[in-house]
């Protein structure tokens, strides 16, 4: 990989091509001056250093599996020569062969570092076309190739992820699913790529042949309940529906998913219901015909008033469904902030130790990410210590994060699920398991907010808890309590231990109107831990 510079120089400018010997020059004339396949490599050892084809191949697969002491041993031979032995041919040596020491040297030292990112020829050339074609492809015809890269890995969310970025980049609309026009893998529609059924956790190959038969024979669905009337429900369960919902596959309804979550095991039950009453000839005369059919009340649903879910909440039933956020992340709006101030992301960090990876970090290295903290595990040293285990989830993926008793100590306010974070560590690469990050530091990730007049909140709601472990036990019924009455009054915790009040972000803020809303939160918490002011 190194050579690729002096590659390109000698390509443009053939009079600069040199060569360590004249030897060389018939054997890497071709490839301008540079070592390029295997096969040179094994033509250099014969023709500089005497070897035979079979002691030339024997180099190039220790070259090719780093077999050092292998490569120490070659390199006398290669350079001085062999005395026969029982079995075994004469090695002629280099310096025998007109060569002098140390441009021998120079040579062998050219060909071990040429090992590090070596193919035989016929690799390379397979490689090339398959480089040009796939190239071609995604310049004339971006959203098919994308459809169809996307199809081939859509088991591994990660990469999923990494080439829904990569369409972002190249202006390429993701449309989420949608029982009406998704097909089993991501497809092409008007210009942009409709997420494929498959992608969808639960949802298997049966469910989506059954739903596109459906939609095909019957038409598209006009309500949910049209849905779950035209597919059959002996092989559509009610888990695989709850993901259809989840992940927003029936968002054209324009019913909210709050409103489905809440009644789809209602309807699917009277669907049912419906169809074991509804046996042909079995009727009653009161009845017209279009309700002997089970179809009176597929046009429309009746779904309750209720709330939709903040987007947090619907952003993570898309994460936890497709392995993606479809419809944003929560670190969208920190991207000129990571941008500032990581100095790395975990695609980069996923693919240290792969043959390809062209980064300069290695196992060792030290680099700041940021990411949002969506899983922690707390565990006892053998010293009776705290340290943590934690999942960090940026744009790409996600990494873990080592935090040993000290620097937990240090930052233990901070290492709470959900946090915003920027972590700075050293890499580590040493073990077969995927890279994981020895942390030393972290910081909140704040957003660089300009503040708009008229736009900051009037209206406060304090929420009194007695310190970290009380808000920690009541946070997740809090969280969810909070995103059923969205709006635009700032809501405050506020520590008693501590005696420290923590700013929830807006997405987070409620409309204190809503009587409901402080009913729930003094029950929760107690009247008198519950207060309102206005600025």
């Amino acid at each position: 990989m190194g050579q690729i510079p002096v590659y390109i120089k000698n390509k443009l400018n053939p009079d600069s091509v040199t060569y360590l010997h004249p030897k060389l020059e018939h054997i890497l004339n071709v490839t301008y001056g540079c070592m390029v396949y295997q096969e040179q490599v094994m033509q250099i050892v014969r023709d500089v250093g005497g070897f035979t084809m079979g002691r030339s191949d024997l180099l190039r697969r220790a070259m090719g599996k780093k077999k050092m002491s292998v490569m120490l041993e070659e390199r006398k031979n290669f350079i001085y020569g062999k005395v026969a032995e029982k079995g075994e041919s004469a090695i002629l040596g280099a310096v025998n062969n007109g060569v002098d020491e140390q441009t021998a040297n120079d040579i062998y030292d050219l060909m071990v570092e040429f090992a590090k990112y070596a193919f035989p020829k016929a690799h390379s050339v397979a490689y090339a076309a398959l480089a040009y074609e796939t190239a071609w492809l995604k310049l004339y015809y971006p959203v098919e190739f994308m459809a169809a890269l996307i199809s081939s890995i859509m088991g591994s969310s990660g990469t999923v992820s990494l080439y829904i970025r990569e369409c972002k980049r190249l202006g390429i609309e993701i449309l989420p699913p949608d029982v009406n026009e998704s097909s089993g893998k991501f497809t092409v529609e008007k210009g942009k790529i409709r997420f494929g059924l498959a992608a969808v956790k639960n949802v298997g190959t049966n469910v989506i042949a059954e739903i596109i038969k459906a939609r095909e024979e019957k038409g598209k669905f006009v309500s949910f309940s049209d849905f779950c009337t035209k597919v059959d429900q002996g092989v559509l369960n009610k888990r695989q529906i709850e993901s259809l919902i989840k992940c927003g596959a029936f968002d054209f309804l324009n019913a909210r998913r709050a409103q489905l979550m809440e009644v789809y095991e209602k309807i699917i039950d009277t669907v049912v219901s419906q169809k074991k009453k509804n046996i042909e000839g079995q009727f009653s005369l009161f009845d017209d015909a279009a309700s002997s059919t089970g179809t009176n009340f597929s046009h429309r649903d009746e779904l309750p008033n209720v709330p939709e879910f903040n987007e947090k909440v619907l952003l993570s039933m898309e994460k936890e469904m497709v392995g993606v956020y479809l419809s944003g992340h929560p670190l969208s709006e920190y991207e000129k902030e990571l941008e500032k101030s990581a100095t790395t992301n975990t695609s980069e960090i996923a693919e240290i130790g792969e043959s390809e990876n062209n980064s300069e970090i290695t196992d060792g290295s030290r680099v700041i990410i940021g990411g949002i903290i969506i899983k922690k595990q707390n565990k006892i040293t053998k010293n009776n210590n705290m340290m943590a285990f934690v999942t960090l989830e940026d744009l790409y993926g996600t990494v873990e994060v080592i935090i040993f008793p000290q620097i937990y100590e240090r930052y233990r306010e901070i290492l709470q699920e959900d946090s915003i974070v920027l972590v700075e560590g050293n890499i580590d690469a040493s073990e077969e398991d995927a890279p994981k990050l020895i942390c030393n530091k972290i910081t909140e990730l704040k957003k660089e907010i300009t503040p708009t007049p008229g736009k900051q909140a009037t209206r406060k709601v304090y929420i009194k808890v007695e310190d970290s472990e009380h808000y920690k036990d009541i946070k997740k019924e809090l969280m969810n309590t909070i995103s059923m009455y969205s709006g635009n009054d700032c809501v405050i915790i506020y520590n008693q231990q501590e005696k420290a009040n923590m700013v929830l972000p807006k997405k987070n803020w409620v409309n204190i109107d809503s009587k409901e809303l402080i009913e729930k939160l003094k029950a929760l918490l107690g009247e008198k831990n519950i207060a309102m002011k206005n600025n």
